[in-house]
Order: structure tokens, then C-alpha cells, then sequence
């Protein structure tokens, strides 16, 4: 079973603080939520985690080795994958051959269209002409050729219907039952909390809140509390 553990963890911006002190844990089979406000820094928190930008302080730790200090491509390698916001598919390739120029040869990608099946049908259509949730579909498999131990994905919803976003959280509760450990950064609390095991709120850098799924699926009115509120 893979462990993954935050501490401390800072960044900075512009010479700014902008995450301080974050701690998150997560291990395989469980999914850890991020919630909060535009601006909280939940972004951020994921850039300084897989190293597309430097941190300034805390530990990163990955089944006892330590990552803060590693550079993005080490990280990768130690089983760190990092989904980020954009959906970015190469455009004027097929869903296919996107698939196959990340793939190992031995797959060569064909396990994707297990995952999410209704992608086979548009196999040889141009990534450009794919709909949002396809090339967010394309997009997570994509990112798991390495055969991660971690996932960080960052709101994958953005723009999509919501039926949509029912499918892919469907798709990302799967994957941890199949032994993976994800942290998802997400802007619709309801559906991301009936997916996740562990609930995380952050609010102007700061984590300020930790508990189980459920209970704060049950309390929104507290979950609102946390994002605006003042329970620093």
C-alpha cells in the first residue's frame, strides 16, 4: 500500500506566501478532497506538490522518500502524476495516436478504452474534434501510463455538463478502488465529496479544515461557513 504525506508544506509566489503550512495525507484505495473559494490556493498547493514550481518550505513524502527537493520528472518516476487544469491534448493527433505516443508499447493504450469505453467509437477522431468531456476522459487515461501511485487532479469539471462530471467522478472512484491514491482538487463539493473518503477545505493558503466525506456532505451550511467564513 503507497502512503503519500504533505507537511508544512509553503509556497510562494512573487515573493508572496500563498500556501502555508498545508498538511494532507492519502494513501492507495482512498481519495483525498480539496475544496475551497477561487484563490484559496488549491492550485498552487498541486504545482508545488509535482514540482511544476518550487516550494519553500515542508516535506513532501511518497511511500518514505522524500520528494521536495526532487525535480518534476523524479517525481513522475517515483509514481507522481499530476492531471492539471486545461484539458491539453495534442489537437491535430487522433484520440488514438495520443494514446499511443504516451503508451508503452506493449499496451499501446488499449487499456484506456476499459476505463472509459465509450471513447473507443471516437478512436480515430482528432483530439480537436473531441467534446470537453472526451479530452478530459483522454486526459486521465493518458495520465496513468506511468502507472502512477498518485494522482493529483485538478479540476477536471471545469466547463463540463454536469451528467458529465457525474461520469468522470464515477471514473476517478474506480481508479482508487483499483489501489490508486488520488488527491482531487474540485469546484462542485457535493459531487467530489461523495466520491472522496477524506475532506480537506482550504481557505487563503491555509487548510482549515480535515474530516471525513460524509460528515461534511451532511453540513453544508458549515461547508459554506468554511470557505467564507472566519474559523481560522
Amino acid at each position: 500500500m503507497s502512503q503519500f504525506m504533505v507537511a508544512g508544506l509553503e509556497v510562494r509566489r512573487s515573493g508572496l506566501p500563498v500556501v502555508r503550512g498545508v498538511e494532507l495525507e492519502v494513501t492507495s484505495g482512498r481519495i483525498s478532497v480539496v475544496l475551497g473559494a477561487n484563490g484559496a490556493g488549491k492550485t498552487t498547493f498541486l504545482e508545488g506538490l509535482s514540482g511544476s514550481i518550487p516550494i519553500s518550505g515542508g516535506r513532501i513524502v511518497l511511500d518514505g522518500t522524500e520528494l521536495q527537493r526532487a525535480r518534476p520528472g523524479a517525481r513522475a518516476r517515483a509514481g507522481l502524476a499530476h492531471i492539471e487544469e486545461g484539458r491539453t491534448v495534442f489537437r491535430h493527433m487522433t484520440l488514438d495516436q495520443n494514446l499511443r505516443v504516451a503508451s508503452h508499447p506493449s499496451t499501446k493504450g488499449t487499456w484506456a478504452y476499459e476505463l472509459f469505453p465509450e471513447l473507443k467509437a471516437r478512436r480515430n477522431t482528432k483530439a480537436g474534434l473531441l467534446s470537453g468531456g472526451e479530452q478530459q476522459m483522454l486526459v486521465i487515461a493518458r495520465a496513468l501510463v506511468g502507472r502512477p501511485k498518485v494522482v493529483l487532479i485538478d479540476e477536471m469539471s471545469a466547463g463540463l455538463a454536469p451528467v458529465v462530471v457525474t461520469r468522470l467522478m464515477r471514473a476517478v472512484r474506480q481508479l482508487a478502488d483499483d489501489g490508486l491514491a488520488i488527491v482531487l482538487v474540485e469546484q462542485f463539493p457535493a459531487l467530489a465529496l461523495t466520491v472522496g473518503d477524506r475532506a480537506y477545505v482550504m481557505r487563503r493558503g491555509r487548510m482549515v479544515y480535515t474530516g471525513a466525506c460524509a460528515e461534511l456532505k451532511e453540513s453544508p451550511g458549515h461547508l459554506h461557513h468554511l470557505y467564507l467564513g472566519d474559523s481560522d
